[in-house]
């Protein structure tokens, strides 16, 4: 059964998915882009986790984090900003 028509993901995928580690609704759609077009599918997405990753959790299995982006900040030394010259108020 579809559970993102937009991007055709189906219930199998999810599960895949999770069984992978993806343990949230985000995760999910790092992995497989459902959930990231109308948003329609999120609360399917989410009961489909609920019920699967409390089960884990509960039972004590560990679960690997699943891979997310790198992003590189940019250092604050590297970030100028020029600062206008301010005369004082005359009182």
């Amino acid at each position: 059964m579809y559970v993102c028509s937009c991007f055709g993901i189906t219930e199998a995928q999810v599960k895949k998915h999770a069984d992978a580690g993806a343990c949230t609704p985000r995760q999910i759609a790092s992995a497989c882009k459902a959930g990231t077009d109308c948003g329609g599918c999120v609360r399917r997405i989410q009961a489909l986790l609920g019920r699967d990753c409390s089960r884990r959790d509960l039972t004590g299995q560990q679960r690997e984090p699943v891979a997310a982006s790198v992003t590189h900040p940019v250092p604050a030394a590297s970030v100028t900003h020029p600062v206008p010259a301010v005369a004082p108020l005359a009182a």
